[in-house]
């Protein structure tokens, strides 16, 4: 993709007025046009497949079914799509999970604006792109014998973990995935088997230990 050509944008993040300031952010920059916004994982799906953008700056957290599994979605669809995260979290489970599900960038809120749109021009030509506080992380986890527990997991375990740990039964990850409640029955207890963990309390605890309650 040429850098002087427009640049599509579909912009997901569950607070309307935080989607109001990057787009302000973001189309105060040349080339840049935000084509359509979404809230959840869901409609970033749908909006993905109306206005096919150029890239989907994607947040992580948000109600329902996470950006992860809008990730997943999206690329299923398109496995050239170009997706750049911008997350408060820089925790490196999170940032391995989204990098496992199709992310080309990995980006935090606390980031300058700047870095943001450097990012995106890069994952817009295909190229990998992190913030610095990122990339101290993943520098930093191979010290963290818990993370390499975490490691053992599948970006769907780590998904299906995170809502197990915020309290959502099985009947509702099943709702939230579009999967069967045996499909869910069977990754949970695919993720006790990887952790050596026994109960859901170890599970809530050690997905606390991880950042992965804060999504």
């Amino acid at each position: 993709m040429a850098e002087a050509a427009q640049l599509s944008i579909l912009l997901v993040d569950d607070h309307p007025v935080v989607r109001q300031g990057y787009r302000r952010v973001l189309e105060s920059q040349d080339g840049f046009a935000v084509v359509a916004e979404a809230e959840n994982a869901a409609q970033a799906y749908a909006a993905f497949k109306t206005h096919a953008p150029d890239i989907v700056i994607m947040d992580i957290s948000m109600q329902g079914a996470s950006g992860l599994e809008a990730i997943r979605n999206i690329r299923a669809r398109d496995r050239s799509a170009r997706i750049l995260v911008f997350s408060m979290h820089s925790e490196v489970a999170v940032v391995k999970a989204a990098f496992s599900a199709g992310a080309g960038g990995f980006v935090t809120k606390s980031s300058e604006p700047a870095a943001l749109i450097r990012a995106i021009r890069a994952v817009a030509r295909g190229e990998r792109a992190i913030s610095d506080d990122v990339a101290h992380s993943l520098a930093a986890d191979s010290l963290d014998p818990l993370q390499a527990t975490l490691d053992r997991l599948g970006e769907r375990e780590i998904e299906i973990l995170r809502q197990l740990a915020a309290g959502l039964t099985t009947d509702a990850i099943a709702a939230n995935l579009h999967l069967s409640v045996k499909t869910v029955q069977n990754y949970h207890y695919l993720v006790k088997a990887k952790t050596g963990l026994q109960t859901d309390a170890q599970l809530v605890r050690f997905a606390a230990a991880c950042g992965l309650t804060q999504l």
